[in-house]
């Protein structure tokens, strides 16, 4: 048994949605009751107890479009590297990264990430995988970490024509293969599902090709509608738009993750609300791609199922609430836009999402949930109830708030000190890896 109290607790709730000196009491992977901190250490004398020390207990955080693959760009310069526009950025950058990643790097790039995840209070990660240097294997390779760092994840690779029919196909398999390894999992910390790049890098038929290797349980994760050209290469090559080239291929349903929906109209819309597909705002990738501000508020105010995530831009998900409420005030022009749609994308939606891959409830603190527990050492200036915890969130936390993070019941980080991780040695690794990732694409140039 293990308790976790003495902090004010956000619990997202409906019941009971703050305590002001709240305890959660977990029992193996589940969460077994939430109340007051001397009423809970009273029913269980015996457990173990975490305090919190009055900062503020709360659901792990979902991030549901994340790029793994990514992590050893930071700092990175490629010769000749000059983008003109978001195609120059693929091509030049993402897709010169991962035609040169191999396992060993796939690996280590898992790990950077995961602890940063865990560092930041990210218990439950979606990531859509790209490593055409090494296909086969590399969601495996990615799910040993994650099983490793006790991360929950659902993963897929990224499906694309770019590198020819081939690679193409290796691509579907690896997915399938993923997607039925993970049905089989029972530990409800793994899922899979059928990822695919940007349509249009997607002929038909490999779309078709896609779907026909798909188990029917899982749904599809894609980039839609990211940059113009994509719809721009919708409208000249298959006279419709992506949404509805998506809807006539079989794509779209409420286990697919539409990610980003920049380009997309009133129709498209209707179309993801009527198909129940969800959608994901990353609001720092697309600014710093240049790809233009999404219609995520009103996507949102339609019903579409909106999550939030990072796009591999950060592994901090209060960073990205931060960004996002900034962007859509400034691009609405409207001091009142974004108060409640973003906290709702990643507080709820997100966990919603998530819920359609994981049996045990996520995101919320309550009997039956899963343990995902994350503790900030956030102790508020003013009042804090549960009519303002949103804002004191996005006020007054970042994702290094977080002091301890507990996964599926296992505590992976107490008091800012990661547990059966070595950090100093996980990131010496992966220098050593990066440094051989740059000189291998600037051998190249």
């Amino acid at each position: 048994m293990l308790i976790i109290g003495n902090g004010r607790m956000v619990t997202r709730d409906e019941e009971t949605p703050f305590y002001e000196n709240g305890a959660v009491a977990v029992d193996a992977d589940r969460i077994v009751r939430t109340g007051e901190t001397e009423e809970l250490k009273a029913a269980y004398p015996k457990a173990e107890f975490i305090d919190a020390k009055g900062g503020v207990i709360m659901p792990g955080l979902i991030n549901t479009h994340e790029h793994i693959y990514s992590a050893m760009a930071r700092g990175l310069s490629i010769n000749g590297y000059n983008p003109k526009g978001f195609l120059d950025v693929l091509d030049g950058m993402w897709w010169t990264i991962d035609r040169a990643l191999d396992n060993r790097q796939t690996r280590m790039s898992a790990k950077a990430t995961y602890l940063d995840c865990i560092k930041n209070g990210v218990t439950t990660v979606f990531d859509h995988h790209a490593s055409y240097g090494e296909i086969r294997d590399s969601l495996f390779t990615i799910a040993d970490v994650a099983e490793e760092f006790g991360v929950r994840s659902c993963l897929c690779y990224e499906v694309s024509d770019r590198e020819g029919p081939d690679k193409m196909k290796e691509a579907v398999r690896e997915n399938e293969a993923f997607i039925r390894h993970a049905l089989k999992d029972q530990s409800g910390m793994t899922a899979g599902m059928m990822g695919m790049h940007a349509a249009f890098t997607l002929s038909d038929s490999s779309i078709a090709f896609c779907m026909e290797h798909k188990p029917k349980e899982a749904g599809c994760h894609i980039h839609v509608a990211e940059g113009i050209d994509d719809l721009y290469d919708s409208l000249q090559n298959h006279g419709k738009r992506i949404i509805d080239r998506l809807m006539d291929l079989e794509v779209l349903g409420p286990k697919t993750i539409t990610a980003h929906c920049i380009y997309i109209n009133s129709h498209e819309m209707d179309v993801l609300k009527e198909t129940d597909t969800s959608v994901v705002h990353n609001p720092e990738s697309n600014m710093g791609n240049a790809v233009g501000c999404p219609p995520t508020m009103e996507i949102v105010r339609r019903g579409i199922l909106t999550g939030l995530g990072t796009d591999g831009y950060t592994h901090d998900m209060i960073e990205s609430y931060k960004t996002a409420n900034i962007l859509h005030k400034h691009h609405t022009c409207n001091p009142n836009a974004a108060w409640t749609e973003v906290p709702k994308m990643l507080f709820y939606n997100n966990a919603a999402i998530a819920n359609r891959y994981f049996e045990k409830p996520l995101g919320v603190l309550k009997e039956g949930a899963a343990a995902d527990i994350i503790v900030a050492d956030y102790i508020p200036l003013t009042p804090m109830d549960a009519s303002n915890v949103n804002s004191h969130i996005l006020f007054g936390m970042n994702g290094r708030s977080v002091v301890t993070t507990v996964i599926n019941g296992c505590v992976v980080m107490k008091d800012r000190r990661l547990i059966s991780i070595d950090e100093e040695k996980v990131m010496y690794e992966c220098r050593q890896e990066a440094e051989r990732l740059w000189n291998t694409i600037n051998g190249w140039r």
